[in-house]
């Protein structure tokens, strides 16, 4: 039997374990914190259900539109109080919940469990403690953590990571997010939706610049609607207390006041310390772990997978690293990893997601392709549901009309995107998308309209 030891018990590494468990290998995960790791316990399931909240604080302040009587109208919208007291205890029992979950689903494949630090004595010894466990494959899964400034250390208080925005106890009153990438814009769309004062500091000239650019900036055309203040092309040069609150100092001289600050300014790799590269597994830019398309190091039997991996740092990618990992070290058929097929959604109000190849990728003529972009306000659906903003853009092959990717913005979008996303994993072509029937009336009508239209469009 294959000894498989898992450092690390997030997505990359209980994904990888069910699999292994699957496949007849005896399986044991070491996790210091919680079987989820950071993904479950602070990070992802946090923050979305922190944003679920949000999200609903929006619905009801925009519901006069439809017709439903909400007192205290305020300049047309309904006055909301939340409570930080209520939704934070929630999110985190939500969030150990999951973790439990998750860890009763492993011990049931029985896979064994180890709450400890393990370091990699050798590429077959895992040490956790004075216990040393022999292994024939070891996957690092460790994950990352967010990145400080030293002009700008966190203190869990006034200055924050998002590790720190459950302790809360009360709503920020003025917040500052440093950062408009995915994680900033998140944040920064959740807590205007809940009531804070937000301001949002951008080093590009406009939030999400690793996003479609009309998406972006239906966005920040919507975040500035509702009064958030966004202030582009400049960095946090320092951030620090002042009294009851804090001071931004901004690279181009000014400054920013708020009642507290949250960072988000990257992620580092959890792989300080684990024995990596003594043991010959070799380190990029950066610090993360070098591995190739089916999960491997340098070091034979020795994979690596999610953020500590630097391989678009999403939970979904983490865990199909990890069955991967598996799936080729114990012998089973495999395809590497495709980065073109992974669907991606920023969780704002309204959602941002996206697969496949961009308008960009046409636009530069990287690939041979034409798209369209559909309004969502023309959609009966979302004229039902007082949605105007948002559109459906799909992009395929010139010729063929295979479907090469797309983007939707617009609620659930993260649910929108899998149509799209399962027609570019099978090459579907707009005419098999446009003669797929779809609900009458739904957003996801747009999608095979879209597809319509390139269908019926002539390649110039």
């Amino acid at each position: 039997m294959t000894k498989v030891v898992i450092i690390g018990g997030g997505p990359g590494g209980y994904e990888a374990a069910l699999v292994a468990a699957q496949l007849g290998a005896d399986v044991t995960v070491v996790e210091r914190d919680g079987i989820g790791g950071a993904c479950v316990l602070t990070d992802c399931v946090p923050s979305k259900s922190l944003i679920a909240t949000s999200t609903r604080t929006t619905y009801v302040r925009e519901a006069d539109a439809l017709g439903i009587n909400v007192h205290d109208i305020h300049d047309g919208k309904a006055e909301v109080d939340v409570d930080p007291g209520r939704f934070n205890p929630r999110i985190k029992a939500l969030a150990r919940a999951q973790s439990d979950d998750t860890r009763a689903r492993l011990v049931k494949e029985g896979v064994e469990v180890v709450i400890g630090e393990a370091r990699l004595v050798d590429p077959h010894i895992v040490a956790v403690g004075d216990q040393r466990i022999r292994a024939d494959v070891v996957l690092i899964a460790t994950g990352a953590h967010p990145r400080e400034l030293p002009s700008a250390k966190p203190d869990g208080e006034r200055i924050l990571t998002w590790r720190h925005l459950y302790d809360l106890e009360e709503l920020p009153e003025k917040l500052i997010v440093v950062g408009s990438g995915v994680t900033g814009a998140e944040f920064a769309s959740a807590y205007q939706s809940l009531g804070s004062n937000v301001t949002l500091v951008s080093s590009r000239e406009h939030v999400m610049p690793t996003q479609d650019a009309d998406a972006a900036e239906v966005l920040e055309e919507v975040f500035m609607r509702r009064g958030m203040t966004v202030l582009s092309q400049t960095r946090a040069e320092s951030v620090v207390r002042r009294g009851d609150g804090v001071q931004v100092t901004l690279t181009d001289g000014r400054t920013v006041e708020g009642s507290h600050c949250l960072m988000t300014v990257g992620m580092i790799p959890n792989t300080e310390g684990l024995g990596l590269e003594e043991a010959g597994v070799r380190l990029g830019r950066g610090g993360f772990v070098e591995v190739d398309r089916v999960s491997r190091t340098t070091v034979p039997g020795v994979y690596a997978a999610g953020d500590c991996t630097g391989v678009n740092m999403l939970a979904s990618v983490a865990a199909m690293q990890g069955r991967i990992a598996m799936w080729h070290a114990l012998g089973e058929a495999v395809s590497p990893l495709k980065l073109s097929t992974v669907a991606s959604t920023v969780f704002t109000h309204p959602e941002l997601a996206a697969v496949g190849a961009s308008e960009d990728d046409v636009r530069s003529g990287r690939i041979d392709g034409r798209s369209v972009t559909l309004p969502l306000n023309t959609n009966p659906r979302a004229k039902m549901n007082e949605v105007k903003e948002g559109f459906v853009k799909l992009i395929c092959r010139q010729h063929t009309g295979i479907v090469l990717g797309g983007v939707i913005v617009g609620p659930r979008a993260s649910e929108l995107i899998l149509a799209v996303s399962v027609a570019v994993q099978q090459r579907l072509t707009v005419d098999d998308l446009a003669h797929t029937f779809a609900v009458y009336p739904s957003l996801s009508g747009s999608v095979t309209e879209a597809a319509r239209s390139l269908m019926l469009a002539s390649p110039e």
